[in-house]
């Protein structure tokens, strides 16, 4: 998180100047300390643009393995489009006493199943966000990295009813693993599957569900060595299958120098879209500086590579319209 101060020289001249205004407060990352049950045992936190009326839309964002809410806002850029294009976020953090690493338990199957652990606590951080303020409940999405991106594939699998759309990064298909043994192996070498195998994954997470499933953005690092890029190949497969497409893709481009794919269902609706990051490790790519598609702090995990995933991601939902 970065801290605002006015400037005491700044503030003087205009005083003198007779031109002093007192400034808009910036919103800041607040924590909410009741929101349900809560049987996963997680922190909720959120970000709230001043002002910002009702009927806008909501995004959940989570964080990896040994990072924070705090180190998940700014960083990748979505307090940034919060403010820009007028939407609040939702961040849920681990707690050390569930996972030694922070890490989201998207490889335990209590944690990961529609109406448990803490699929379910992020499920009511959702329902109390959207009750406070006054959401569109039609413009909910989520998105993460890494175990955050493999808790993303778990929310949408298990509540696609509450989701429009999704982004991956860095993560695993749904229901690659239910140890955290077989977690590890899904994640390296990877696990391959069918199609067919990966689709039934999901609609067996929420069985009797027959709506529409949420849109999905895939992301992952080439030279990823903790989360092999094989992947994103799966979570493809996983999700046209789920919109019951193939993994041929409709478009076949480069953004900013980077491989893209979109994928488009019968309607001719992009469902699925994939970004290869030529180059970059584990992490999200981030693209520094205050042009008009730039986003991000770079650090660990959130390396530059002069592209701003959360600027795409955010394109990709609609959100930029």
């Amino acid at each position: 998180m970065r801290l605002r101060t006015p400037g005491l020289i700044l503030c003087l001249v205009g005083l003198l100047l007779g031109l002093f205004t007192t400034p808009a407060q910036a919103a800041t990352l607040t924590e909410v300390t009741s929101f349900g049950s809560n049987p996963g045992n997680l922190r909720m936190f959120r970000y709230v643009p001043d002002g910002l009326p009702t009927g806008r839309p909501l995004v959940v964002a989570l964080h990896g393995c040994t990072q924070s809410a705090a180190a998940y806002d700014d960083e990748t850029g979505w307090t940034k489009w919060a403010e820009t294009w007028g939407f609040a976020v939702v961040l849920p953090q681990q707690k050390a006493i569930n996972n030694a690493n922070s890490c989201f338990n998207w490889f335990q199957s209590w944690d990961f199943s529609r109406g448990y652990g803490e699929a379910l606590s992020i499920k009511q951080m959702v329902d109390k966000a959207a009750a406070d303020l006054g959401t569109d409940r039609s413009r909910i999405y989520v998105t993460g990295l890494s175990a955050g991106g493999a808790m993303t594939s778990a929310m949408v699998a298990s509540y696609p009813d509450v989701f429009r759309g999704a982004a991956v990064v860095a993560g695993v298909p749904f229901d690659c693993a239910r140890s955290a043994f077989t977690g590890l192996a899904c994640m390296s070498p990877g696990s391959n599957l069918t199609a067919q195998q990966w689709g039934d994954k999901v609609r067996a997470a929420y069985p009797s569900y027959a709506g529409r499933y949420p849109a999905m953005s895939v992301w992952h690092g080439t030279d990823d060595t903790t989360v092999k890029p094989m992947n994103m190949t799966e979570l493809v497969e996983q999700w046209t299958n789920v919109h019951g497409t193939d993994a041929v893709a409709d478009v076949s481009d480069t953004v900013q120098g980077y491989p893209h794919k979109v994928y488009r269902d019968g309607s001719g609706r992009a469902v699925v879209e994939s970004y290869s990051i030529t180059g970059m490790a584990h992490g999200q790519p981030v693209d520094p500086g205050s042009g008009a598609t730039q986003c991000g702090t770079a650090g660990q995990y959130f390396p530059d590579m002069n592209i701003c995933s959360s600027y795409r991601i955010g394109a990709f939902w609609g959100l930029a319209g």
